[in-house]
């Protein structure tokens, strides 16, 4: 009986130290440990062909803090792409002043990511292009790619465009993109750009579109992933014991116009972990005491 008892015990244990990771992998759309792509905006060079000569620098932040979701679910395999300053026939940035490739290069020393899946389109944009539409072309319904559209369209055109080229059409039904922003869906830096309405309408609307609510609210600093001047909220990360933690917080804090507004990597949490009601809190308990192991495995 005593023997018997202390079976149920561990088992109960196990049960409950296992809860927080399932609640983690309530995934949407379907998403099981499936391939990643995300593209992201953010130039740090003015481009003064442009109504607004600057990029977004929200995505400085929001690059590291979705690749920190990806990394807690221990998901660094499944992203097969992320391409940033993506916006196309902007100028480079010099590396010293190039945000996004130091949140990229954060990441990557951090967490364990594959250099190679990262592209600075202002530099690589032929890589960065052909390496999208690989990915899409090899969709199946199999081997689906979620795709995270955290940039302007432009960018994703020109992939689509190149699969098409190549005859793989069809692939693009086993795309799935996830969205929350009118302004990257429909804004063009350019009179020849496009938005996503001419993307889907060149897959011939195969892909698997789905836009979640505007991941900011500026009203609410404990509501979602915006909260204006407000960093009192996210101090558990300034305050965090992990040094990779502390780091994400310093990527928040870069944005120029010191604003704390990370809101792309809400459609990471959506696609991961099933909410498209995140905040500051959630995100805290859900990085808990650590993103990764010491040897990147878990």
């Amino acid at each position: 009986m005593e023997l018997c008892m202390t079976k149920i015990t561990l088992l109960t244990m196990l049960f409950v130290v296992s809860i927080p990771i399932a609640c983690c992998e309530a995934q949407s759309l379907g998403y099981s440990r499936n391939r990643i792509a995300m593209s992201f905006d953010g130039n740090s060079a003015p481009d003064h062909d442009y109504k607004w000569p600057t990029g977004d620098p929200d995505d400085w932040g929001a690059l590291p803090a979705s690749c920190a979701i990806i990394a807690k679910l221990g998901l660094q395999k499944q992203l097969v792409h992320c391409s940033y300053n993506n916006f196309i026939d902007s100028p480079p940035g010099p590396d010293a002043e190039n945000q996004l490739k130091i949140s990229a290069d954060g990441v990557i020393k951090y967490w364990g990511f594959d250099r190679d899946v990262f592209f600075d389109v202002t530099i690589e944009q032929r890589q960065a292009v052909e390496n999208l539409a690989a990915e899409m072309a090899m969709s199946t319904d199999r081997d689906p790619l979620y795709f995270i559209h955290a940039g302007l369209s432009e960018f994703l055109y020109l992939a689509v465009k190149e699969v098409v080229r190549n005859e793989k059409v069809d692939s693009l039904a086993h795309v799935y993109l996830v969205s929350h922003s009118a302004f990257n869906e429909n804004d063009c830096r350019r009179k020849s750009h496009h938005t996503w309405n001419d993307v889907q309408q060149l897959s011939g609307g195969r892909i698997k579109y789905t836009k979640i609510k505007d991941q900011n609210d500026k009203e609410d600093p404990n509501h979602l992933w915006h909260s204006g001047k407000n960093f009192a909220v996210w101090h558990w990360m300034r305050d965090h014991p992990e040094p990779d933690v502390r780091w994400m917080y310093s990527r928040l804090k870069a944005h120029r116009g010191q604003v704390a507004d990370i809101s792309d990597c809400g459609m990471l949490f959506y696609l991961l972990v099933g909410d498209a009601d995140g905040s500051p809190v959630k995100f805290r308990d859900f990085i808990g005491n650590r993103i990764v192991s010491k040897n990147h495995s878990e």
